[in-house]
C-alpha cells in the first residue's frame, strides 16, 4: 500500500492538471485519486512525498527493437558478436528503458518472446513486454535477410525468431500462425522499403498485393492479434490502409494522396511516425539512406499535422534499436515541433498510446481501478516535454504500484 501525496497530476486523458494529487495505490491499481483537500492519507501506507514532482502515467513506446543494436549487415544478422552476449545486452537494455520511465513498449521485430516471460517471472526488471517477434514481408522486403549484393543469409535462423517471409494468401496466413505460436502478442509487417533498406526498395517500392494484406489482417483479427504495418509511401501505403491494418508505422508520405488520411480517420488507424530514427538516418554514412531519409522530412511532418486535424491518433514509437537506444522520450519534442501540444505529445505516449496497444483499460491514463504504472518527474513536461527524456529527472517509476526505480 502506497501513497504519493503533494504533486501535480497530469493523468494522460488531456485533462487539465491537478495540483497536491495524492493517489493510493493498493493491490497494483489506483485505489483513489484526490486533491489536496482530500484529507490525511489512510493509516497503514507508505507514504511518498511528491511535492514539487510531476506525476505521469508510465510512458509508452508503440514501437521499438529492443533486441537491436546496430544497422550493420553483421547485426542484423547476429553475426556481429556471440547469442549469449547480445542477450545479456538486451537484457540491459529493458532494465534502463523501464528505469526511464517506460512501463509498456511493443517491440516491432527482433525481440523473442522468452524476454516477456523473463520480465513477467521477475528474472530482470522491465516494462510491460509485447511483441512482434519478427517483421512479415515477402521475398525482398523488409524482413528478408538478404545481403545489397541479392545474397541470402546462410546462417540458420534462431527458432524462437521463425522465418518471416511469406508469398501467396496461404503463405502469409501460415507465417502469422507461425509467429502467434511463437508468442508473438502483435503482427509486424511491411508493405513498402524503408528510408535504411536495401538500394533498390526504398519508401515508395512495394510489397505484398491487397489479397496477401487481406489475408493476413483477416488471420491476425481471427486470431485477436492487432496488425501494426511499415509503410511509408506509394501503393504500397495505400493497399496497407486498404487492408485495414490497425497502424501505419512511419507513414511518411501520407500527405502525397489525399485520400489516405481520410480513410485513416474513417475506419480508426492509428499512425506511429517514428520521428526519431530518421533524425539518425539524416546523418548515415551511407548515401541513399542518407538522401531517403532528408527527402522525406518535410513529407513526414506535414503528414503529421494533416493526420493530427483530421482526427487520426497519433502515438509516439521511436524506432529505435538499430540506431542504438537513446532516451525513449527523445520522440516527443520532435512530436511537439511536428505540431502536436505539449499535452498532446503526452497523451501520444500514454492514453492514446495505450489504446493503440489494445491496453486502454488497464494502463494509459491515471485513473481509479487501473494498474498503477506511473513516474514522477523534476519540471514541468508541459512547459519543457524534453524533461521526460532526462532519465535524471525520473525520481520515481511504478509498474503494478511497485517502485521500479526511485532517484
Amino acid at each position: 500500500m502506497t501513497v504519493l501525496r503533494g504533486a501535480t497530476l497530469i493523468d494522460g486523458t488531456g485533462a487539465p492538471p491537478v495540483r497536491d494529487a495524492m493517489l493510493v495505490v493498493q493491490d497494483g491499481r489506483l485505489e483513489s485519486i484526490t486533491s489536496g483537500a482530500g484529507g490525511p492519507p489512510p493509516p497503514g501506507h507508505e507514504v511518498i512525498d511528491a511535492t514539487g514532482l510531476t506525476v505521469l502515467p508510465g510512458l509508452i513506446d508503440c514501437h521499438d527493437h529492443l533486441a537491436s543494436h546496430g544497422y550493420e549487415l553483421a547485426a542484423r544478422w547476429g553475426l556481429s558478436e556471440p547469442a549469449s552476449t547480445r542477450n545479456v545486452r538486451t537484457a540491459r537494455v529493458i532494465e534502463q528503458t523501464l528505469a526511464a520511465g517506460y512501463t509498456t513498449v511493443r517491440d516491432a521485430g527482433g525481440l523473442d518472446a522468452g524476454f516477456r516471460a523473463a520480465v513477467d517471472e521477475g528474472l530482470i526488471r522491465g516494462p510491460r513486454l509485447l511483441t512482434a517477434v519478427a517483421i512479415i514481408s515477402p521475398i525482398g522486403g523488409i524482413g528478408d535477410r538478404v545481403s545489397p549484393s541479392g545474397h541470402e543469409c546462410l546462417v540458420p535462423n534462431d527458432p524462437a525468431l521463425p522465418a518471416s517471409v511469406a508469398n501467396g494468401v496461404a503463405e502469409v496466413r501460415r507465417v502469422v500462425r507461425t509467429m502467434i505460436r511463437a508468442g508473438a502478442d502483435v503482427i509486424k509487417c511491411a508493405t513498402t522499403g524503408g528510408a535504411s533498406s536495401r538500394a533498390g526498395h526504398g519508401p515508395s517500392d512495394p510489397a505484398f498485393n491487397l489479397d496477401e494484406m487481406r489475408a493476413l489482417v483477416d488471420e491476425a483479427h481471427a486470431q485477436g492479434r492487432k496488425v501494426m504495418c511499415h509503410a511509408l509511401g506509394g501503393p504500397g501505403l495505400r493497399l496497407a490502409l486498404q487492408a485495414s491494418v490497425d497502424s501505419i508505422e512511419h507513414g511518411c508520405y501520407l500527405d502525397e494522396d489525399p485520400e489516405l488520411i481520410p480513410m485513416m480517420a474513417e475506419r480508426g488507424i492509428v499512425l506511429t511516425p517514428t520521428l526519431l530514427v530518421y533524425v539518425f538516418h539524416s546523418e548515415s554514412k551511407a548515401p541513399h539512406v542518407r538522401e531517403r531519409s532528408r527527402a522525406l522530412r518535410e513529407h513526414h511532418r506535414e503528414s503529421i499535422r494533416r493526420a493530427l486535424a483530421a482526427g487520426v491518433r497519433v502515438v509516439a514509437g521511436t524506432d529505435a534499436g538499430g540506431h542504438g537506444h537513446p532516451p525513449n522520450a527523445g520522440e516527443l519534442p520532435l512530436l511537439v515541433a511536428a505540431g502536436l501540444t505539449p499535452m498532446q505529445a503526452i497523451q501520444a505516449a500514454t492514453g492514446w498510446a495505450a489504446e493503440c496497444v489494445g491496453l486502454e483499460r488497464e494502463i494509459g491514463t491515471l485513473e481509479k481501478g487501473k494498474r498503477a504504472d506511473l513516474i514522477a518527474v523534476a519540471g514541468d513536461p508541459l512547459a519543457d516535454v524534453s524533461v521526460l527524456a532526462d532519465a535524471a529527472r525520473i525520481r520515481l517509476v511504478l509498474k503494478d504500484g511497485v517502485v521500479a526505480a526511485r532517484r
